[in-house]
């Protein structure tokens, strides 16, 4: 067996949201990163993350090549498809390659070395690691790189109001319905204090969305960014120079980059969410971090920034995981 690469592997399917969290964390682990873009064909895929016969054919020629000896000392996952990936390396590597996979797998945490599970998914264990939101790469460092590939932000009238939209999930709808409502909250709040306003969308946002809140903003300084047509996408600018941050509650990942930033974080609920978001969005607000739109709120919060210290952990679990200290098998 092969003395595992000095590296960390980063794999993940083409989803933004499971890319920023496995590379947020694989580049504080002081290690060179190394990120794989894997995705099972079917019947694999359909079964993921657990092991059908042949779970070594899974993957594409193209991408077989990729996934190949020698294996590295660290391998961080995000999504289910890369948990059959994480899974497999553990037993290819004969152990010594530490796993880790960032969400549910739902299946038993103990076929990873590290589980991270952000807590209203409600999953526990002795090697599982409950964050409050999930990871993200935002610090200061970020913020100031954000302000400065923006500079004209700073020329929009104070206070600057960053509005980032989702899009519809099961259970939520953002449609055009709700744009008109936040849009109507939104310019009523600036009819009293001006300000700008930087509206952002997500990939998921469907454009009708976008052309209500277009509409319904007309004349109110600021930014409407629906895409690459409107330019270059100016997401880490509008964090790095917000005042504050409206959020549609669609979101973990938005609402918990929006969180790390500092500023008061509001949102506009005005449906009944799906029980786990709602756990979710109950822990922030009981920590101080996320506001009804229009309740008072704080000059600034304390920034939910997790992603340091899951990473100091997983660096203590590595090193006891090393050669000569780790004596368990991976489970089969």
């Amino acid at each position: 067996m092969l003395n595992p690469r000095h590296e960390c592997w980063a794999i993940t399917d083409h989803a933004a949201g499971n890319q920023r969290q496995a590379l947020a964390l694989a580049e504080r682990m002081d290690m060179p990163v190394r990120h794989l873009v894997l995705e099972p064909r079917a019947p694999w895929s359909w079964f993921a993350p657990r092991l059908l016969p042949g779970s070594d054919r899974a993957l594409p020629l193209a991408q077989r090549v990729a996934f190949a000896p020698p294996w590295p000392r660290l391998a961080i996952g995000c999504g289910r498809s890369a948990a059959l990936f994480t899974r497999m390396l553990r037993e290819l590597s004969g152990g010594r390659c530490h796993t880790v996979q960032i969400l549910d797998p739902r299946i038993d945490p103990a076929h990873w070395d590290t589980v991270i599970a952000p807590r209203h998914d409600g999953l526990t264990g002795p090697n599982v690691l409950n964050p409050l939101g999930s990871l993200n790469g935002v610090d200061d460092d970020w913020l100031a790189d954000g302000r400065e590939s923006c500079p004209q932000f700073d020329e929009l009238p104070q206070p600057r109001s960053g509005v980032l939209i989702g899009g519809p999930r099961r259970g939520i709808a953002i449609d055009s319905g709700y744009a008109g409502r936040l849009a109507q909250r939104l310019r009523a709040r600036w009819q009293h204090e001006g300000g700008s306003l930087l509206v952002l969308a997500s990939r998921r946002t469907p454009d009708a969305v976008m052309d209500t809140l277009r509409t319904a903003l007309d004349g109110i300084p600021g930014l409407r960014w629906a895409g690459p047509d409107d330019g270059r996408n100016p997401y880490p600018g509008v964090l790095g120079w917000a005042d504050r941050l409206v959020v549609t509650p669609d979101s973990v990942n938005m609402l918990s980059e929006a969180c790390a930033v500092g500023c008061p974080v509001e949102t506009l609920v005005d449906a009944t969410l799906p029980a786990k978001l709602e756990r979710f969005h109950r822990s922030l607000h009981q920590a101080g971090l996320l506001h009804a739109l229009g309740d008072p709120v704080p000059v600034s919060q304390p920034p939910l920034r997790e992603t340091a210290d899951i990473a100091a952990q997983l660096r203590k679990r590595l090193a006891a995981s090393a050669p000569g200290h780790d004596d368990h098998q991976p489970p089969r």
